[in-house]
């Protein structure tokens, strides 16, 4: 079971990839840990894409696909796996489907979790990080027991730069612009599901899994 998961920031990919992992025993694969595995490790595509990300310059596409193929030759890729962040392009999903083919394997579902707009930007303001443990807390959905402090370790809560409204929208801007011509192209191919992710993480999930059968 080969699986991609897609939509906007702050619709909760990560965290129903890393659940949906768990159930299924197959490997979340993220770029983002991939690229620090890469980096901490200092190997060859490691090295190329520290080059652009000191520049603050976006990875070359043939860099992470690197990364991608040689995750998937891993041994605890065999029974499938779950895609997390990437392809964010429809070039990367084509280029994706290239290497899949030549590895004998292929998408079988994109899950696409979808959520308005407007109750992203709620999920997205109102996150609060704590400075000193780095233990995350939201202001509708997990606010701490004690406004502006954290519950493990007393430390002060902020907002992420990223998190204010204005970055939310542009963030959500470029996801439209960029992102959303892939949901088509997977519509094409007759493997997108939708899921409606409202509602608490525990319905989400079940969604999900009734979709993949269980």
């Amino acid at each position: 079971m080969n699986i991609v998961f897609l939509g906007p920031p702050g619709a909760g990919k990560g965290t129903q990839a890393k659940m949906i992992a768990e159930k299924y025993g197959i490997p979340q694969i993220s770029t983002g840990d991939m690229f620090r595995e890469h980096l901490s490790k200092g190997t060859e595509l490691g090295k190329k894409a520290k080059e652009y990300m000191d520049k603050g310059a976006l990875v070359p596409d043939e860099i992470v696909l690197g990364m991608v193929e040689e995750r998937l030759k891993q041994p605890d890729c065999e029974k499938g796996f779950i895609l997390d962040g990437f392809p964010r392009t429809v070039p990367q999903a084509e280029a994706l489907d290239k290497l899949l083919e030549k590895l004998g394997k292929k998408i079988d579902y994109a899950i696409l979790i979808d959520v308005p707009d407007e109750e992203l930007v709620k999920r997205l303001t109102g996150r609060r990080t704590c400075k000193k443990c780095g233990m995350m807390y939201h202001v509708m959905f997990k606010p701490p027991k004690e406004e502006g402090k954290c519950d493990v370790c007393g430390g002060e809560l902020y907002q992420r730069a990223d998190d204010n409204e204005e970055t939310v929208r542009n963030r959500l801007k470029v996801y439209h612009e960029q992102t959303e011509p892939i949901i088509a192209y997977y519509e094409k191919k007759g493997v997108l599901h939708r899921i409606d992710g409202m509602g608490s993480i525990e319905e989400i999930f079940n969604r999900i899994v009734q979709l993949l059968g269980g």
